[in-house]
């Protein structure tokens, strides 16, 4: 990869991995606006590093409580508040490891289309808009996760199936369904976040898989380079994004995808 390649694809992995704005939808769209070939395996597991450990640091303070809670979890201690918050966090992992291996070869071959992006960036934007207008934000998660049930869970886990549909955008169909409990928009993008934990730690590794089958090398200074600009940029985002949602909406972010998305669309009728 040339270096402008290697910034353009790890800033852009940062910086729209948590944004409800689609990451695969720009990822994809890169070795096309760059007019060079795909990035390959290596790359898109450095730049998954790189996001994963990013959202590691920002909420380190969860991260150690699901740590300690883990322990618990496995005595069956369930009332501790990390346990339950661990607990949570598997719960709403669960769905999109029983589907997703059933629909990999449907994203891989049929659904990185632009229609496809460009559809899915108009239709879950414009529902992240209606939920976001619409319902209260009645209901808050203190830092101990309470408050979070496990039905709440559960729903935010199915929502990360319909995430799977390229365009859709994981972070954004989570937040949505976090403000569709009635979660303020902080606390529906806090535990979007922190389910993002073991969903982008499976996708790396399966990837990993995928490139031992392939023997292909991982540590190189292009891939090292990539995760650490990845972690740099998704930090910046991440600490922009709760900054933004303490006092404004998601309508920006509707605004730019209904815009990409029209704008994919008409790209994919012309062609």
């Amino acid at each position: 990869m040339t270096l402008l390649h290697i910034i353009v694809l790890a800033v852009v992995q940062g910086i729209t991995e948590f944004l409800p704005i689609s990451s695969s939808a720009h990822l994809i769209l890169v070795p096309l606006v760059l007019d060079v070939p795909d990035q390959g395996l290596a790359a898109d597991i450095a730049v998954h590093i790189g996001t994963l450990v990013a959202v590691m640091i920002y909420f380190r303070a969860d991260v150690v409580l699901m740590l300690g809670g883990l322990a618990r979890l496995v005595r069956g201690d369930i009332a501790d508040p990390g346990a339950r918050m661990t607990l949570n966090v598997i719960i709403a992992t669960i769905p999109i490891v029983i589907v997703a291996p059933f629909l990999k070869d449907w994203v891989e071959h049929g659904g990185r289309s632009l229609m496809v992006l460009g559809l899915s960036s108009i239709i879950w934007g414009v529902a992240l808009y209606v939920v976001d207008q619409r319902c209260p934000q009645a209901r808050a998660m203190g830092t101990d996760g309470r408050g979070l049930g496990f039905r709440d869970a559960l729903i935010f886990g199915l929502a990360q199936i319909i995430a799977i549909i390229p365009g859709t955008s994981r972070s954004g169909i989570t937040m949505t369904a976090g403000r569709l409990l009635g979660f303020d928009r902080e606390a529906s993008a806090r535990f979007s976040m922190l389910i993002s934990i073991p969903t982008i730690l499976a996708a790396g590794l399966l990837l990993g898989l995928e490139i031992a089958e392939a023997k292909v090398p991982v540590l190189t200074a292009d891939t090292g380079l990539a995760a650490l600009l990845a972690c740099v940029t998704a930090l910046v985002a991440i600490a922009a994004l709760m900054g933004w949602l303490k006092r404004a909406s998601f309508t920006i972010f509707v605004v730019y995808r209904v815009v990409l998305g029209v704008i994919l669309v008409g790209v994919s009728l012309a062609a």
